[in-house]
């Protein structure tokens, strides 16, 4: 990324005019557009924990979010800025899920807090989402005006969004792609559970012959070789609508990144330990029995494979901000520049420039801070040490705010590299808590507050600053929109908990181990669980993260893409990558059709939207019905024996699981081309995700 121009003096600035004139009275915080937002919120909330919790990504949810506001305010008649204040309401939500699925499972995988399944796991989860949710909005407006002004930032999201707002017809035909394939998804992912097909299987492979392979470590007739041998296993793409929404939306190029990890570990490290261990592995599993050797190949995975990936992830967060080095430089300057603003500068400001009084916000800032302080003493057990945290949340948490929202004014949210900036943050509390002496559980879970906090208020502080351009394009109130969001962070906060719990107590109820098992990876927190864990708890295996190390360096010097996206994928199952590749397939497809048929640009934009909101559709479906599944686990007659019901016994994957993936292909790639219209229509926006 080029480093962003200097901005030309305001006297030579073209005066922006917004759609909507800040004159004109118009319906905009009215109570259905705040309640239809905070259902959004809710909804996409819950689903994007979901999604982030078994794939390790989240998708914005700007867009789904403008497309559901205009078809519901259309019918009852409602305005334009009222459509804004429900997406606005509506999108956040996924922000506060990605801070807290990323850094609240740590606590658990960390050991810092012995169960989630409790009023007490309730209170701090809650207290955490909610006071790094607040500070997001509180940190961001005060940078906001310079941010959301500046012309050298592009804001590709925000300019997507209003554009579907002002394009109120094309937006209300769209609805129908996003509701019906929410239903679709739902269905494959419930029928999959009944066992109408298998969504998943593992193929087995010998590598060499157990008692028979040997390499020689010497010239030929050496006596010493070393007996070798064993079966590694690979997955076939996970059946799974959500997986393949996550690929078709991310495109084929980066899926095929994140792919190429799970390659690596599955293709290479894997097959090469348990070529070398097997004889050695051997002697812990009672038979020779597939299933016993796929338990040994997913432990060499899970604890040789995963930190060789944790060390290629802190290389590949380190490297992003590298790379991001003059768009940090520049919002931390524009930060500083901005809080010099004086009072009679703000009491100029139009209705659409008008926003929270910095009294208030810094007033509220020091409340949070209080609250910071005593949370973190009553998790950590810590006096002196929680408050040196909260002190460096505070700081750091401001900075990094305004970091992510610069990142967002170039690259959107569905790119920001949160992770990264949290990973920063723990590092840094977690280095202060060893130079004071702080060890053990108490030391590990001050810094995962300080981690939970500044992740939550990285992520809403991005959205935030990308629905104030949305504002700024269509004429709203700044205001108004901080007044929206701030309840939606707040109502997101009281309910952010239960999907995860769900998911979690879902999973071990139904004989999984909950986050950071195969049905629910979690690999950031993983990763924010590992190192607390390692630097504070001095239980890291170093030599594998450092070889992780080396490895990231090794992917820079190749010029990859994305060294963080490779290591995740290392990090994540075979199947989901594989499922999330085929669905980047399922769009190349898509794409090549439309070029077939001869489609203009207008044309194929019209195509992307309508794919982008199928794979949407898709995502959300499963995500919804996934949440619905882990909740009847709670059902004491859902664990009796033949319940719940099987339409089969042993269900196929090479039958059944086929033909719903090929069903599925079929609908991701003819659906969309229908949208393409007559070519002499105008290109409409297109779906920045």
């Amino acid at each position: 990324m080029s480093d962003p121009a200097p901005l030309a003096p305001v006297s030579d600035r073209k005066k922006h005019v917004p759609y909507v004139p800040e004159t004109m009275e118009m319906k905009e915080f009215t109570l259905r557009a705040v309640l239809l937002g905070l259902l959004l919120t809710v909804v996409l909330g819950a689903a994007n924990a979901y999604l982030g919790l078994r794939a390790g990504i989240t998708i914005a949810a700007t867009y789904p979010a403008a497309v559901i506001a205009m078809a519901a305010m259309r019918a009852w008649k409602g305005s334009l800025l009222e459509e804004n204040i429900a997406r606005t309401a509506g999108s956040i939500g996924e922000s506060v899920a990605a801070g807290a699925i990323f850094t609240i499972p740590a606590f658990l995988l960390a050991k810092a807090w012995p169960t989630f399944f409790s009023v007490g796991a309730y209170l701090k989860s809650t207290a955490l989402i909610m006071v790094g949710s607040i500070l997001g909005v509180l940190f961001i407006s005060l940078v906001r005006r310079g941010m959301v002004e500046d012309p050298e930032l592009p804001f590709p999201e925000s300019l997507a969004a209003s554009e579907i707002h002002k394009a109120g017809q094309r937006g209300a035909q769209a609805a129908k792609y996003l509701f019906w394939n929410i239903g679709i998804g739902g269905v494959v992912y419930i029928l999959g559970k009944f066992g109408l097909f298998a969504a998943d299987t593992d193929l087995h492979a010998g590598v060499g012959s157990l008692g028979h392979s040997q390499v020689r470590l010497g010239s030929a007739g050496s006596t010493h070789v070393v007996p070798t041998g064993g079966i590694t296993v690979f997955a076939a793409p996970s059946v799974s609508p959500a997986y393949l929404g996550v690929g078709y939306i991310i495109g084929v190029r980066l899926a095929s990144i994140q792919f190429a990890g799970s390659v690596l570990a599955w293709g290479l490290m894997v097959p090469l330990m348990m070529f070398f261990l097997g004889p050695q592995l051997k002697a812990y599993i009672p038979a020779d029995t597939p299933d016993n050797w796929a338990t040994m190949a997913d432990a060499v995975w899970r604890y040789i494979v995963r930190p060789i990936a944790v060390g290629g992830m802190l290389v590949g967060a380190a490297y992003t901000l590298f790379k991001m080095r003059a768009s940090l430089t520049a919002g931390i300057g524009k930060a500083i520049g901005d809080l010099r603003q004086t009072a009679d500068q703000q009491a100029k400001l139009a209705r659409t420039e008008r926003y929270m009084s910095s009294k208030t916000v810094f007033s509220l800032i020091a409340v949070m801070f209080v609250l910071m302080c005593l949370l973190y003493i009553k998790i950590s057990g810590l006096v002196w040490p929680a408050i040196l945290a909260a002190v460096v949340m505070i700081v750091v948490g401001f900075f990094f705010a305004t970091v992510s929202g610069n990142l967002v004014g170039f690259i959107g949210s569905s790119n920001n590299p949160i992770s990264g900036l949290t990973l920063s943050t723990l590092l840094i509390a977690a280095l202060l808590m060893v130079a004071l002496g702080v060890s053990g559980t108490s030391g590990v879970a001050a810094v995962l507050g300080v981690a939970a906090v500044v992740c939550v208020s990285s992520a809403v502080a991005g959205e935030l600053l990308q629905d104030f351009k949305v504002g700024y394009i269509l004429g709203g109130t700044p205001q108004k929109i901080q007044t929206a969001e701030l309840i939606a962070v707040v109502v997101a906060s009281l309910v952010m908990y239960f999907p995860l719990m769900l998911l979690h107590e879902g999973s071990i109820k139904a004989g999984g181990v909950g986050f950071g098992g195969a049905e629910l990876p979690a690999p950031q927190a993983g990763l924010m669980a590992t190192l607390a864990m390692g630097i504070v708890g001095h239980d890291m295996p170093w030599p594998l993260v450092v070889v992780g190390i080396f490895f990231g360096i090794a992917m820079i010097m190749m010029q990859v893409k994305s060294p963080m996206l490779v290591a995740v994928g290392m990090y994540l199952p075979f199947g989901t990558t594989f499922a999330i590749f085929v669905g980047g397939v399922f769009r190349s497809l898509g794409d090549w059709v439309a070029e077939r048929r001869g489609f203009n640009s207008a044309q194929k934009a019209r195509v992307e939207n309508a794919g982008v909101l199928v794979a949407s559709g898709l995502i959300a479906g499963e995500a919804l019905l996934g949440l619905v599944w882990a909740g009847l686990q709670f059902v004491p007659s859902w664990g009796a024996p033949n319940h719940p019901p099987q339409i089969f016994n042993n269900p196929s994957y090479l039958v059944g699981g086929m033909i719903v993936l090929v069903g599925l292909a079929a609908l991701m790639i003819r659906l969309p081309a229908t949208a393409a219209g007559d070519p002499s229509e105008p290109a409409p926006p297109t779906a920045m995700m």
